[in-house]
């Protein structure tokens, strides 16, 4: 998909419009080559006459014959008048040699023996928005296998060439998208096939099934949609309400119905033709199971976003505990050493605070660490400072298992400069920088204070023992595998420079 979206932004000839014409179209053409067990291509014009195949995509209800991926390469040179054909044309039509074919595909002589080398039919419709056509989309069909199609197949062959046509009359894909739900109706799943009365022609095994979950057990053929709807949901006139554009089969629209403990998830495909609507095509998904497992999910979450909550409130305990006794005692080592750890303990809690409010296990980091650097540095600067914190580029999400010891020790940094780097100052600039790829980081925490060596000397100075310059050391040669290096900067302040490879974000990944 990534390259079908390069290959049309690059494209000299579409706008905007006319790549989410394209996009809606590749978003819904699955339906198309499974109806009608077809292969198709999405072809655009590029520079200099030629032509690129954007898109490929095959049928999931039979056999590919277009085994080899088509997409990025040119398509060949004795097929472009046919192209240029379709492009100034809302009719579809078949390559030359095959129009003699045209008779051949529904022949049902189960006694003559057939060549079973495939005789490919490619059939052009130009891709029509607004006014003009912006590609061609071309289907290949072996016409050696439609002697064995069924009715319901037969049906659904005729829905997905009414499908095609529309194309080429700037019909579909509908200018409102109705792929929107989780888990997409697809033809695989069932299918039926209204007339231009909402009257069911056919429906497939897959179909019927889905409605006998439901709780429909009579004969479909024949019946009004509505009736059927009508006769599962009873007196509930809301739920009527909600089906009838599924029924209708006048509109494009997809909903889920919930009747005697099952789900099913419904998709309406109108059909039209050059004379206008003349039936629908109602895709249906047996969703039941996947939306148990949903519930179980959203149950886990909850008690893991509960669990996150409770080790917060715990932390917050903690540190709370730390404060009393830090003023409490009267010794000032004692003291500032509980400040120390208070102020780590609430760096943690923070990182689970952020994971109970999330819906999976990953931390949005740049909002940790907005909230938990400002505060410290709120607690640490002396009254009559006024230090600013600046941050340049994104740190993202991340694992909780690499997001709390990073937040630790860009916390130890931070703290570290207001500290000991605006030592008889009472203004300076602290800057956290980050430039990330993947899950490598590089990252910078500097300042425009006294530089390394007088604020190393502070440090001295004030008999403390280096615990955070070990808690950095430490996390980022252990947890992280990468490097700390500390320099005093030309125009004065320092500046430690960090390389971190997120390693519980690149095991997820292999995972």
């Amino acid at each position: 998909m990534a390259e079908f979206a390069r290959i049309i932004k690059d494209a000299p000839n579409l706008d905007d419009s006319d790549r989410d014409c394209l996009h809606r179209l590749v978003a819904d053409w699955q339906v198309i080559a499974d109806l009608g067990y077809m292969d198709l291509q999405l072809v655009i014009p590029v520079a200099d006459g030629h032509f690129i195949y954007a898109g490929q995509c095959r049928p999931s209800t039979g056999v590919s014959i277009r085994p080899d991926d088509l997409v990025g390469h040119l398509v060949d040179s004795d097929m472009r008048a046919l192209l240029m054909r379709a492009m100034g044309s809302h009719d579809i039509f078949r390559s030359r040699q095959e129009e003699k074919d045209d008779h051949d595909d529904y022949y049902d002589d189960e006694d003559e023996e057939r060549d079973t080398t495939p005789r490919i039919c490619d059939t052009f419709a130009g891709i029509w928005h607004n006014g003009r056509a912006i590609g061609v989309l071309i289907r290949e069909t072996n016409l050696n296998t439609r002697g064995i199609a069924g009715r319901y197949e037969r049906e659904g062959i005729t829905a997905a060439k009414a499908l095609f046509s529309m194309v080429s009359r700037g019909e579909f894909p509908y200018s409102v998208a109705v792929n929107k739900q989780r888990h997409n109706p697809r033809v695989s799943d069932g299918f039926t096939v209204l007339d231009s009365h909402g009257v069911i022609n056919c429906s497939s095994p897959n179909a019927i099934s889905c409605l006998r979950r439901l709780g429909f057990v009579n004969e479909l053929e024949g019946r009004g949609f509505d009736d059927v709807i009508r006769e599962l949901l009873g007196d509930n006139k809301e739920a009527i309400q909600q089906m009838q554009p599924i029924y209708s089969g006048m509109e494009p629209a997809d909903t889920t119905l919930e009747v005697n403990g099952s789900a099913i998830a419904f998709r309406t495909l109108p059909l039209n033709g050059p004379r206008g609507h003349f039936g629908a095509v109602i895709l249906y998904r047996d969703i039941t199971e996947l939306r148990r497992r949903d519930e179980q999910l959203k149950t886990k979450d909850a008690t893991i976003s509960e669990i996150h909550h409770r080790v917060k409130n715990n932390l917050q305990s903690v540190s709370a505990l730390l404060r009393l006794q830090a003023r409490r005692t009267k010794n000032d080592v004692v003291k500032r050493a509980l400040f120390e750890a208070q102020r780590r303990v609430q760096a943690i809690a923070m990182v689970h605070e952020s994971l109970s409010q999330s819906a999976d296990e990953m931390v949005d980091f740049d909002a940790v660490l907005h909230e938990l650097l400002r505060m410290t540095i709120d607690v640490e600067a002396r009254s009559d400072q006024h230090i600013s914190l600046v941050f340049e580029g994104k740190f993202g999400k991340m694992p909780s298992q690499d997001a709390t010891p990073l937040s630790l020790v860009l916390n130890e940094l931070v703290t570290n400069c207001v500290e000991h780097g605006f030592e008889g100052r009472t203004s300076g600039t602290i800057t956290v920088s980050v430039a990330r790829w993947k899950n490598d980081l590089n990252i910078s925490v500097e300042d425009d204070g006294i530089g390394l060596e007088a604020s190393q000397q502070m440090e001295h100075d004030d008999g403390e023992s280096g615990l955070g310059t070990q808690i950095v050391n430490t996390f980022i040669s252990s947890d992280f595998g990468g490097t700390v290096t500390r320099s005093s900067k030309p125009e004065g302040g320092t500046r430690v420079d960090l390389t971190v490879t997120l390693r519980a974000a690149q095991n997820a990944e292999r995972i």
